[in-house]
């Protein structure tokens, strides 16, 4: 009866100790002090919607949580080879439609943007914040884009091909409406929309990009 008794008094004892030591070891994770502060953003997932091959153009969605105090745009830099239409740009917070422009390089230098290293040519979306970042606050934005690149989407006789590298986390795929998958060189997921387009979700576990090659086909014509 006493060895019984003493167990119950211990169980306690033991549960908050492992609770401290959870509780302590997870804030040294986060870098918090006792309260965590931040809250869950979602920059790693990205989404390209691909248009009729021959068009060589996709439409990129992608979010962006700010969070440096003072900020006042959200700058995206477009990749080499790549060109820019139709930008449109989403403060996911209010849900209003945010100003925007797209820039080259030199101009950005020459306004002293904050880019980082680019060469003149660069095309650059600024989207204007709708105020600027107060200190401890965040700031969600939704940025949608038409690219045009020639070397990540084209035909191949019959075939579209989408070759190009990712470099975030989570990547989807939807393939033009009417096109059906023959081959892909990375392991993913792939399932078909309701509206019967096939997604191709891949992810990048990687520090640095991962290649993804696909080719389709058209479906055949349903007759009369």
């Amino acid at each position: 009866m006493n060895s019984i008794r003493k167990n119950i008094n211990w169980l306690p004892a033991c549960l908050v100790v492992t609770g401290l030591l959870l509780t302590s070891a997870n804030e040294l994770a986060l870098g918090q002090s006792s309260v965590f502060t931040e809250r869950a953003y979602q920059d790693r997932e990205i989404l390209y919607e691909l248009q009729a091959p021959e068009t060589h153009a996709f439409r990129i969605t992608h979010d962006y949580t700010v969070r440096d105090a003072g900020e006042k745009y959200y700058f995206n830099i477009v990749r080499t080879g790549s060109h820019v239409t139709d930008p449109e740009s989403i403060d996911l917070d209010s849900g209003e439609a945010l100003k925007w422009e797209t820039i080259n390089g030199k101009t950005a230098r020459d306004r002293k943007l904050a880019v980082g290293e680019v060469k003149d040519d660069t095309e650059i979306v600024v989207t204007f914040l709708a105020r600027p970042i107060s200190v401890g606050t965040t700031n969600r934005i939704r940025l949608k884009e038409t690219y045009v690149d020639a070397k990540s989407l084209y035909l191949d006789g019959d075939n579209l091909v989408w070759d190009r590298s990712f470099g975030r986390l989570r990547n989807t795929v939807i393939l033009p409406s009417g096109w059906y998958l023959t081959a892909l060189s990375a392991p993913s997921t792939i399932q078909t929309l309701p509206d019967g387009r096939v997604s191709v979700y891949t992810v990048n576990p990687r520090n640095d990009d991962v290649r993804v090659y696909l080719r389709a086909r058209r479906r055949a014509a349903k007759p009369g």
